[in-house]
């Protein structure tokens, strides 16, 4: 693998631009339509949403998180071994476009379809187009954190583009005109990436470990099996032949995911043949999982409960203007575009300063920050439960203790990763770890469900029970980690 000679985009490789601008606005897709879900289902027919309830609709949200989170495992399998990044990506979008094109149209069928759809596309887009950004650099090109950090900018503008564009269209024109949107923003990633793709490595083109020429019939077999096995589940359940409860299967996913979780990072321990010292860093993987998994079952209530909160208990409106609710969710991209450089210099000044907190303990700073938000919503609902409309700065203030949350713990988390997993599993722990966030966001929708708009008195206790169970979680992670001495200059964290 060579680093690209040239520096033609910010002083970071062309190629950097391709994938930039493939991912802003594939984000600018996925974002926009994700903010769209929970309020289209909960709405009423009349007015030409599904008529959901909460339960029913933040259980489904769960599930089509989780399982885009989930589907990134065989989707970096896939270009690994089959189709190479560029053609991953390349499907991956095209798959998503459709997706969205499916959702614009007015049919009781195509919600779901189009849902499997983005879910499947973009579990095969997003691992690689990740992947490829570390593909344009050397192993010793130091520009290499600087081109991520330009990469994840795009991804955040690419968020606050969506919800902007998704929302209006939502608010001022209709459902299915936003999910429409959102399908020209993946069409215009996808055309910029085709006439860009010159700027790509070769070597991104290319499985990395391709399968035999049998091995390749069987894996296509398999991907057949799988598009048979789901049409048919979904025909089946579309026209009644199949009934499913989504709170149900929401619950035996979040378990399933688990126990998963549980055997595959059990074996690698147990089975392993890790030395004393791995054995003690998995230990620290291990509490950075658990707080992974918590965190993210709080933070995803931005698209669930918090989105319903905006809804029907916020005071929207700046004079005669009335703020689209999926407007409020941009504040998480926008707070991370600003507070990022601080949290990066704050790390390097608290080195500097011989201050080096474990990963562990940082990622459960990280979840008591975040714990504090839901607080604030507990004000803010006793609030609505009194039958007023509350300030918009409640979730302002709800959304940037999220973010300064998810600074001390997203990042952390995925360095915990690369540095504490024994170099033979890094890859396979990178997947196990990715388990964490589609448990967490099963989860998340599981909790949402206790959102009921027609019982306004409970909604208080729901964000008690979430900001108290993660506040305890932190502190429990903080104390194990202190007696378990887990430190950097033991060699054992950072």
């Amino acid at each position: 693998m060579s680093s690209a000679p040239d520096s033609g985009f910010f002083g970071h490789p062309k190629g950097l631009s391709t994938l930039f601008f493939t991912e802003m606005w594939e984000r600018m897709s996925y974002y926009g339509m994700r903010a769209l879900l929970v309020l289209f289902m909960t709405a009423s027919l009349q007015q030409e949403g599904l008529g959901f309830t909460v339960a029913s609709a933040a259980a489904i949200y769960g599930l089509y998180t989780g399982a885009v989170y989930f589907l990134g495992l065989p989707g970096g399998w896939l270009a690994d071994r089959l189709f190479g990044g560029q053609k991953a990506v390349w499907y991956g979008g095209i798959i998503i476009m459709c997706g969205h094109i499916i959702l614009a149209i007015p049919h009781d069928y195509s919600f779901f379809i189009g849902l499997i759809f983005v879910a499947t596309g973009t579990g095969l887009l997003k691992p690689n187009i990740s992947a490829m950004v570390g593909q344009l650099y050397s192993d010793a090109d130091e520009r290499r954190d600087g081109g991520y950090a330009i990469y994840y900018m795009g991804i955040n503008l690419g968020s606050i583009i969506g919800y902007y564009v998704c929302g209006y269209f939502m608010e001022n024109v209709g459902w299915h005109w936003a999910f429409g949107a959102a399908a020209v923003g993946m069409g215009l990633g996808l055309i910029q990436y085709h006439f860009s793709l010159k700027n790509l490595p070769d070597h991104s083109a290319k499985p990395a470990n391709p399968l035999s020429p049998r091995a390749t019939t069987r894996t296509w077999g398999a991907i057949a099996a799988f598009v048979i096995t789901t049409a048919a589940i979904t025909t089946a359940t579309l026209t009644g032949h199949l009934v499913i409860n989504p709170v149900v299967i929401a619950g035996y996913v979040a378990v399933a995911f688990t126990i998963i979780f549980f055997a595959y990072f059990g074996a690698i321990y147990f089975r392993g043949e890790l030395t004393d010292a791995e054995k003690k860093r998995m230990w620290a993987l291990f509490l950075v999982c658990i707080a992974s998994a918590c965190f993210w079952s709080g933070f995803e209530q931005a698209g669930s409960s918090l989105n319903l909160f905006a809804r029907d208990y916020t005071d929207r409106f700046v004079g005669t203007f009335e703020i689209p609710t999926a407007w409020f969710q941009s504040l998480n991209s926008i707070f991370i575009i600003v507070l990022s450089p601080f949290f990066a210099a704050l790390w390097i000044n608290m080195s500097k300063r011989l201050v080096s907190p474990s990963y562990s303990a940082k990622c459960a700073v990280g979840l008591i920050i975040m714990a504090t938000g839901f607080l604030v919503m507990f004000m803010a609902a006793h609030y609505a439960a009194e039958g007023l409309k509350v300030a918009p700065y409640w979730l302002v203030t709800t959304y940037f203790l999220h973010t300064v949350g998810e600074l001390c713990l997203s990042p952390v988390a995925l360095s915990a990763v690369s540095k504490l997993s024994p170099r033979r599993f890094s890859g396979q722990m990178m997947g196990v770890f990715v388990l964490t966030y589609s448990i967490g966001n099963i989860i998340a929708g599981l909790l949402a469900g206790g959102f009921d708009p027609n019982n306004v008195d409970e909604i208080p206790n729901l964000y008690l029970q979430i900001a108290l169970f993660s506040i305890g979680v932190g502190i429990i992670l903080v104390l194990m980690t202190f007696k378990s001495k887990v430190w950097e200059r033991q060699g054992l964290s950072d």
